[in-house]
């Protein structure tokens, strides 16, 4: 009697589940309004390309009205400029003094990293802040060179042409890279693409930073040891190797300088870092060292005791260089892949540093225009002697601290430094080159972030793995493969998680009409008879397959528990589908296979709580679909 009883139980526990599911408060789901196709397409294109809507203040506006808001936002300077005062005008000299300090020698220690002559430096560090103070959204970004930008250009540059045996050529393909640099960081802004960069994840920049700041770092051994004779590679391996087997160069009179120089300017960098009051100690701390350093060689002529100095610089403004530019011959592949990677990395850092210092003060950036701004900077830059240039982080930093209100702190910077080009080069001919290694060391070890690497590391392994190839690659292969390599990694997890999509099996939460991953909650029950299964990602051509036989397997697994506790035979397939937000042709071929498989194991298959697109394209096969919208 007793297994009787046990039996006609569970066979009333069973009626009762069932009973509840019947019961649920369910609603007919009716196909969304007809659209045409140029609607759709319309639509598609406008959320691609268009997300932020900027148009729509246009709307309504009279035509007088339309063409001020049209000048406006191509020229954001006419948005804040009538507006503009001499209390603001108070904190935005301040601040461009202040970034000038560090701009100037910073300027030139980035023009030798990249193999260029120091005042071009100086000259990019004049007209590009102009050209994006009249451009420009942010009213924190600080303009000028950038030390991987630097990095990265003279190092692709210098694989097919020597910046000493032919500096002029060197020159001119530097002038060029930056020119393709700029049409294709304007071309980003100008047809929406700036999604592009977005390729560049976090834990990708975190590692290709982090790599090349001990580069960086590594490349100054030259100047902070006083060797002559230097490898031309960038790896870990050959640098080291290089500064080992050249211990006969070594200058102790530059060692001592370079260490006394490196550790003052690190003390400085600490001292800010604790106290954001005292920011100014950091930025003036370079050009007080450059001033310093050029007083002792100057005093003592240590220049004919192994200091080397950078020597007589050229007076006088930016020269023309259009004429400069080459857009044939042999080197042509190469300026168009320079300008194309360093536009890549200069316009990423730009846009964070931007958007970074607009959400600490509570003002939007716009991206598209920011890539239109810093890609109009650079062509210009191109026809004037400039190269490669953005959003410096530490400059911006300053800029930011030191209290910039507008865009007219890069005006009060490129005054400052045309002031320098005008009547102060001079003053920097006995500067030793030892100073500008320390200044750059000082500069770059800030990309080294150590507590974002742990962070990455506790969240996702995959990421760190990214990050670490980023990293790895920079160190011992070289930056741009480095580089190549993370993206490649990056893009292979996303095709990963778009053909693999996540499906979880869903149980009833006792006492409600909830569903949720039983995984998840410990008190998720199943319902016999019923497969509930939610799919959570778009379904298409690349997983369509996959989710096929991975649905299957979820049917085969549960006939086989029920089988083994002897309960009810499947019944019901239940897809979840509110987080498939697209579906495609080779999509809807699944569920219409899907729906005959079903169907010849004597099993009904509901889609519940669907899209707008998937009813819409499923609704097209000639079948009776079940689609049911929960509560």
């Amino acid at each position: 009697m007793e297994p009787n009883t046990s039996g006609n139980m569970q066979h009333d526990d069973d009626d009762d589940q069932c009973l509840e599911i019947a019961t649920l408060e369910v609603h007919k789901v009716v196909p969304p309004p007809r659209r045409s196709t140029f609607e759709k397409l319309k639509t598609r294109l406008k959320e691609t390309f268009f997300p932020d809507d900027p148009l729509r203040q246009f709307k309504g506006q009279p035509v007088k009205k339309k063409l001020i808001l049209g000048a406006q936002y191509i020229f954001p300077i006419l948005e804040w400029g009538p507006n503009y005062s001499l209390k603001l005008f108070k904190s935005d000299i301040v601040s461009g003094l202040t970034i000038a300090s560090l701009a100037i020698p910073q300027g030139i220690s980035y023009a030798k990293l990249a193999n260029l002559p120091a005042i071009v430096g100086l000259y990019s560090s004049f007209v590009p802040p102009l050209v994006y103070a009249v451009l420009g959204s942010s009213r924190d970004l600080a303009v000028g060179p950038v030390s991987i930008a630097s990095l990265i250009l003279g190092s692709m540059l210098r694989q097919e042409v020597s910046p000493t045996k032919d500096p002029l050529l060197f020159l001119q393909l530097a002038f060029t890279s930056t020119f393709f640099a700029g049409l294709f960081q304007a071309s980003l802004g100008f047809l929406r693409l700036g999604f592009i960069i977005d390729f560049l994840s976090k834990a990708t920049l975190i590692g290709f930073m982090a790599g090349a700041a001990i580069i960086v770092s590594l490349q100054q051994l030259k100047s902070l040891l006083g060797i002559t004779h230097f490898t031309k590679q960038m790896g870990l391996v050959p640098v080291l190797t290089s500064v080992f087997h050249n211990t006969n160069e070594w200058s102790w009179q530059t060692i001592l300088m370079g260490f006394s120089f490196l550790v003052s300017l690190l003390l400085a960098r600490h001292i800010s870092m604790r106290r954001a009051k005292l920011f100014w100690v950091s930025a003036g701390a370079p050009l007080v060292c450059v001033i310093l350093s050029t007083l002792v060689v100057f005093a003592f002529k240590a220049q004919h005791h192994g200091i080397s100095i950078i020597g007589k610089l050229q007076e006088g403004l930016n020269p023309p260089s259009w004429n400069m530019l080459l857009f044939h011959g042999s080197h042509l592949g190469l300026v168009v892949k320079t300008g194309l990677v360093t536009g890549i990395i200069s316009l990423t850092e730009g846009i964070a540093v931007g958007r970074t210092f607009a959400a600490l003060k509570n003002y939007q950036v716009d991206g598209n225009k920011e890539m239109m701004a810093i890609g109009i900077m650079n062509i210009l830059g191109s026809s004037t002697s400039c190269y490669v240039t953005t959003g410096a982080f530490s400059r911006s930093a300053v800029n930011h601290n030191a209290g910039a209100k507008t865009a007219v702190s890069n005006v009060v910077m490129s005054v400052t430094v045309m002031v320098t080009l005008l009547f102060l080069m001079p003053l920097f001919q006995y500067t030793p080159n030892v100073v500008l290694g320390a200044i750059i060391v000082t500069a770059v070890i800030g990309l080294i972030d150590i507590p974002a690497a742990y962070q990455i590391w506790k969240i996702d392994k995959y990421d760190f793995l990214v990050m670490s190839c980023a990293f790895l690659g920079v160190i011992f292969i070289s930056v741009q493969e480095g580089l190549a390599i993370a993206v490649g990694i990056s893009i292979f997890k996303i095709i990963l998680q778009i053909t693999r999509p996540k499906t979880v099996m869903l149980g009833n939460i006792p006492g409600t009409d909830i569903y949720r991953n039983i995984h998840h909650y410990k008190d998720a029950m199943r319902i016999p008879g019923f497969l509930i299964l939610s799919i959570e990602a778009p379904i298409n051509f690349a997983n369509s397959a996959y989710l096929k036989e991975r649905i299957l397997r979820w049917i085969e697994e549960h006939e086989a528990e029920e089988d083994l506790k002897k309960q009810s035979s499947l019944r019901f397939v239940i897809l979840e589908m509110s987080a498939v937000s697209a579906i495609d042709t080779n999509g809807v071929s699944f569920f219409e296979d899907f729906m005959k498989a079903m169907e010849k194991k004597g099993v009904e298959l509901v889609l519940v709580n669907p899209l707008a697109e998937v009813i819409e394209k499923t609704a097209k096969i000639e079948r009776s679909w079940r689609f049911q919208n929960t509560r």
